[in-house]
């Protein structure tokens, strides 16, 4: 994990997200407790336990972004899941414990790529000397020893054949090399296929034969072919089993966004039955437990647990009692404000603007955005959020491209040129939609 402190982490943030100051610093003190954890010592690193956050917030203020800047910078594994994927265990659907299994695959993922690196260097090495012996095949008689001059004239031509390897010289040319070709089996599936604990895959390649063909490429094409089989053939995989179990274990990260649709209403019957078992097979896993996966057994215990939702309907506290116990840190992210939206749409590194910027530049197009036509989509976008349905900043995305949609379609035509939007021009693509209010319901 990088060591990031707090305030780095906030700094990274708010180059991304506008705003949200309070969930900002809850996220990177959680962070960092993880980096604190892993420098206590070993009978009191098994006591401290991650403190959970809860972030409540209408839709479109930040919440899904904070977690996909948040697995950029850590490293760590991590991953997003909707709590409405779920289902109670014995209904059609995917149980809770598949998220632990996607975390290990997630860190199975980085501790590869890691080992990737590592042995790289070797890799190539071995690649080379196999392209060598394709380009430059050993004499018999080098292999059983006989003649000497044979085997200083086969090294001669060994070594003038690396130097123009190593020139570039020989990248056209055509070699042949065997390649093996894994039997696809045919895998039939049913209601919680995907959640057995055994590898089916790896076990269907252990009993198919396997097969080898052989192909015709350039020394471009092989070196990278060969280069794939001597990293395989260097890492492993046992040893980035363990890795990865013990990496998601102790630094995992695992946001569940819609928590608030798992909220079971008043009424017994339908998709509410399956609601509450949700939350009742979530809190073990929150609360820590052990699950099986097909590359061991991971412990829950020390993942950190980021819930969101919206909570438009329901409460925090309509959910059971000792699911909420399980995440002590709440956060509130309030509702965006014309400010906010005129930030949103100029500072971030990715902002709007900026990207709409890049897109029509590419035709040879420059759009120069006044400061009163900032201004005006701000105006235009908290409006229609107050007057519908407020949806945060996803609405400046219907705003922007109602405002360029012309300009989107004209652009090839146009060559090159230079356009100026202004408040007047904003307006005169705007002002009709947003005053209908029944007609910006269905545009904006």
């Amino acid at each position: 994990m990088a060591e990031l402190t707090p305030r780095e982490i906030v700094a990274e943030l708010d180059r991304h997200i506008v705003g949200q100051d309070a969930a900002k610093k809850a996220v990177a003190v959680a962070i960092r407790n993880r980096w604190r954890r892993q420098r206590l010592p070993e009978e009191m690193r098994l006591e401290v336990a991650p403190k959970n956050i809860m972030m409540i917030g209408p839709t479109g203020v930040g919440k899904t972004e904070i977690a996909r800047r948040l697995a950029r910078l850590t490293g760590a594994p991590f991953i997003k899941v909707e709590a409405t994927r779920y289902t109670e265990v014995g209904y059609y659907g995917r149980d809770v414990e598949s998220m632990v299994r996607e975390l290990v695959e997630n860190a199975i993922g980085l501790v590869r790529e890691k080992e990737k690196e590592r042995v790289e260097c070797e890799a190539r090495a071995r690649a080379e000397e196999r392209l060598l012996d394709l380009l430059v095949p050993r004499p018999a008689v080098v292999d059983s020893g006989m003649e000497a001059d044979t085997a200083e004239r086969y090294e001669r031509t060994r070594k003038k054949f690396r130097s123009m390897l190593e020139a570039g010289e020989l990248e056209t040319r055509r070699v042949e090399i065997t390649v093996e070709q894994k039997a696809a089996p045919v895998m039939f599936t049913g209601v919680g296929l995907e959640q057995m604990d055994i590898d089916l895959h790896a076990m269907f390649e252990k009993i198919l034969p396997k097969h080898t063909a052989r192909r015709d490429l350039t020394v471009a094409e092989a070196r990278k072919v060969l280069l794939e089989q001597e990293i395989e053939a260097l890492i492993n995989q046992e040893k980035v089993n363990a890795q990865a179990i013990d990496l998601a274990q102790n630094l995992g990260i695992i946001f569940i966004d819609e928590i608030d649709k798992v909220v079971a209403s008043d009424t017994a019957h339908g998709p509410d039955v399956s609601r509450q078992g949700v939350q009742r097979d979530l809190l073990p896993i929150v609360e820590g437990t052990t699950v099986q996966t097909r590359y061991g057994w991971v412990k829950t215990d020390h993942i950190l647990f980021i819930a969101a939702g919206a909570f438009h309907r329901a409460k925090p506290s309509d959910l059971m009692p000792e699911l909420q116990g399980r995440f002590p840190i709440r956060v509130e992210l309030g509702a965006l404000t014309k400010d906010d939206f005129i930030r949103i749409l100029t500072e971030p590194k990715n902002a709007l603007v900026k990207q709409y910027q890049a897109l029509l530049g590419t035709e040879g197009v420059e759009v120069v955005f006044e400061p009163d036509a900032i201004d005006c989509l701000a105006s235009y976008a908290f409006h229609v959020n107050q007057t519908s349905q407020n949806i945060g900043a996803r609405r400046l995305y219907t705003i922007m491209e109602r405002l360029l949609e012309e300009l989107s379609f004209e652009a090839p035509d146009m060559k090159m040129g230079r356009v100026v939007i202004n408040a007047a021009y904003v307006n005169q693509r705007l002002q009709n939609v947003a005053q209908d209010e029944d007609l910006s319901k269905f545009i904006l």
